[in-house]
């Protein structure tokens, strides 16, 4: 049972709970279906999805892709770290807030292991998957720091998709409310490390302009909301315009690199 109340810290010369016991619920069915989810099956190597390498995506309340990134390790380390809080870039500059993640999705491709020409293929599936979730997003822009190499778009392997907010958790988790106040808490924490390192890649602001994006149009909606109104359309933020291009680093940026 997770740990709540007062009762949960009072008691003095009790047993040691366990490590896993002391997450909330939510925290805790969050974790079980992630774990559940890496567990499934590979069609195509017949390996846990988890033991792959591959591409992943991950998406919002809203079904709206919000994050595209590969791995050469496997998926359960990869993935795990993002949505566990023990990533060392994304969660460390919050890009990424993990409790903004309802569903992920793993693109396989066990098949290129031991391929020598593994890191140009795989940049090639990714890209696409980048391209993907950017036609498919709502603003067309996504909270990548860093647009994956450039490559001509390729089929996709099959993506295997899993849910990871608990029944009946839901409403709670992705009521409006709920996710303005986290997104401004995200926003706020993004925008401090460019205040604080000073020297930051332009990625990163594209980044805090994409979150601020992201809040502008949930809080409106929900002004919309309150109001009576028709929630405003996409075509109320010109985002091209805010950020340039998102399907390519710009010159600079490529040159620093």
């Amino acid at each position: 049972m997770a740990s709540r109340g007062v009762a949960s810290y009072s008691e003095a010369d009790g047993e040691i709970p366990s490590k896993r016991s002391m997450p909330t619920r939510f925290v805790q069915g969050f974790r079980e279906l992630l774990s559940t989810a890496l567990k499934d099956t590979d069609a195509e190597s017949g390996k846990k999805v988890g033991q792959c390498i591959g591409v992943y995506a991950f998406y919002d309340y809203d079904g709206e892709p919000i994050y595209v990134g590969q791995t050469w390790e496997n998926f359960g380390t990869r993935v795990g770290r993002h949505l566990t809080g023990q990533r060392s870039d994304t969660l460390a500059y919050r890009i990424l807030d993990p409790f903004e993640v309802a569903e992920f999705e793993l693109y396989p491709v066990e098949y290129l292991r031991n391929d020598p020409e593994k890191k140009a293929k795989l940049d090639a599936i990714e890209y696409s998957v980048y391209l993907d979730a950017i036609e498919n997003s709502k603003h067309h822009a996504i909270l990548n720091e860093k647009i994956p190499p450039l490559s001509t778009p390729v089929p996709l392997p099959r993506a295997y998709r899993f849910t990871l907010v608990p029944e009946g958790m839901r409403e709670d988790r992705e009521h409006p409310d709920v996710r303005i106040a986290r997104r401004a808490e995200t926003l706020a924490r993004l925008s401090a490390v460019a205040h604080e390192r000073g020297e930051v890649s332009p990625g990163l602001r594209r980044v805090i302009v994409i979150q601020a994006l992201r809040l502008a149009d949930l809080a409106a909606a929900r002004l919309a909301y309150a109001e009576g109104r028709r929630r405003p359309s996409a075509d109320a933020i010109d985002v091209q315009a805010l950020v340039g291009s998102v399907t390519a680093e710009s010159v600079a940026v490529s040159d620093e690199e």
